[in-house]
């Protein structure tokens, strides 16, 4: 499968800088769905074209659980279109190979990452199911020119006439980041399938993608439901936040804001994952470590992503471990992927030599479950011996408690919890101990922010010796 990004832009090649690709060499990344390779048709001052070309292994496919399922005997699993067809497996390789230029950002070219290019993009083989010319009326809202090649079922043999396939050509001037994450969602929402399990993470993948298009797009429910596949709770809970005005009996005002944030905690898991995630990006990390991994949700996103050349999760509870090995099919993966993954027990209250010298170590609503006596131990356990450049902490924000009914005055989001802190306590604990050990702190919100109360989740990036 193919896919080209193509722009025309005064210092057109400058384009390599926003996807950190240089436009010289090829470069190949083994990704969860095959082996993408990103080369440069041409590169010149007034014309640059990217392009991507995922290779997939139908049968290394059915032997990975996520993809393969359960009934791995069906012939349905080795005769289908996935070696072919630009469905959810582009996407998927998009999402890993482009994650950088998805975000919007860039440290050298600020500027033309912010700005609108005048982008021709193709996909090639594009399954299109059910409605006609389903891809003009999901891209043209968004400020696309579409045009859709039905690609005939036997060229030699017109009686037979189209196929449910299409060659995609998108023109228009979109921020790249806005470009790819369009793609990103919708070209699994035009096979109305997805070829791995769904999970609650895909509500948050959806909103973080669909962030300033998707809420306002005409065919918001319809991209919802196929890209959710029909999952109606996860859809449930993607339109709540999408339209957090109403909640799901139509109920509207303060009354109905306050029912809709209040289903979204399955959701929410998914958002503050891949907040972490995009943190990671942002500092660059390579060497991770999820302290407190439990049964592995975190580990799963950091070994799909190829960006993450070592990946280490501890946990206290051994069955918790034994649950992440098999969530992530340990037992059965590649010796490759076997080499970027360790699974220690361990304590963040302890010092742990394992941990020392890696570029970013992650406690992801881990804080809030140690004794408030026990904190200086972690302190001294990540901030002192272990040292990472980077040190990435999520927890609840008890203010925004009051925006859950079913939570009593005062009560906590957990039984296990600790503690809770408000923003102020949280900023105060963080500020401390940046200062004591050399690092910088930055602070962001995951969830939806209360004007008065936050978000429901607050997140601290530390960063050592940055300013």
């Amino acid at each position: 499968m193919l896919v080209t990004i193509t722009s025309t832009a005064p210092s057109a090649a400058d384009l390599g800088h926003l996807v950190r690709k240089h436009p010289a060499r090829a470069q190949s990344f083994d990704l969860s769905v095959g082996r993408a390779h990103v080369f440069y048709p041409e590169a010149t001052d007034e014309r640059c074209t990217i392009a991507l070309l995922l290779e997939v292994d139908a049968i290394a496919l059915v032997r990975q659980k996520r993809f393969g399922g359960g009934d791995i005997a069906s012939l349905s699993q080795y005769v289908n279109d996935r070696p072919y067809a630009s469905s959810s497996m582009v996407a998927v390789a998009i999402g890993q190979v482009f994650r950088s230029a998805m975000t919007g950002r860039s440290d050298s070219h600020p500027e033309l990452a912010a700005a609108a290019l005048p982008l021709t993009i193709t996909v090639a083989a594009v399954p299109s199911r059910g409605l006609d010319q389903l891809a003009t009326r999901l891209f043209t809202p968004l400020g696309w020119d579409v045009t859709e090649r039905a690609i005939p079922l036997d060229p030699t043999v017109p009686a037979w006439g189209d196929s449910r396939y299409v060659d995609l050509e998108l023109t228009g001037h979109l921020r790249l980041s806005d470009a790819l994450r369009q793609l990103y969602v919708l070209l699994p929402v035009l096979d109305d399938a997805k070829h791995y399990w769904v999970s609650d993470d895909e509500v948050g993948k959806l909103l973080r993608a669909g962030e300033g298009w998707l809420a306002d797009h005409p065919d918001r429910d319809l991209i919802t439901k196929r890209y959710l596949a029909h999952q109606s709770r996860m859809v449930s809970d993607a339109q709540a936040l999408l339209d957090p005005g109403a909640s799901a009996d139509g109920a509207e005002g303060e009354e109905g804001a306050a029912a809709a944030r209040a289903t979204r905690s399955p959701a929410l898991a998914g958002l503050r994952a891949e907040a972490v995630l995009q943190a990671l990006a942002d500092v660059r990390a390579r060497s991770v470590a999820d302290v407190g991994c439990g049964e592995g949700s975190l580990l799963t996103r950091l070994i799909a992503d190829p960006q993450f050349t070592a990946v280490i999760g501890t946990d206290v509870s051994v069955r918790a471990l034994t649950t992440a090995s098999e969530r992530l099919g340990l037992r059965d993966a590649s010796d490759r992927v076997r080499e970027r993954i360790q699974l220690l027990q361990s304590s963040a209250t302890y010092a742990d030599s394992r941990l020392h010298g890696l570029d970013a170590i992650v406690l992801m609503e881990v804080v809030e479950h140690i004794d408030a006596e026990r904190l200086d131990a972690l302190e001294a356990s990540i901030f002192g011996a272990a040292a990472p450049e980077t040190v990435i902490v999520t927890t609840p924000n008890r203010e925004y408690n009051a925006l859950y009914p079913s939570l009593p005055a005062g009560g906590f989001r957990h039984p296990d919890h600790r503690f809770e802190w408000d923003r102020q306590e949280f900023a105060s604990w963080c500020t401390a101990l940046a200062a004591r050990h050399g690092y910088d702190v930055e602070y962001r919100t995951v969830g939806d922010v209360d004007p008065q109360l936050g978000s429901p989740t607050q997140l601290a990036i530390f960063r050592k010796g940055i300013s």
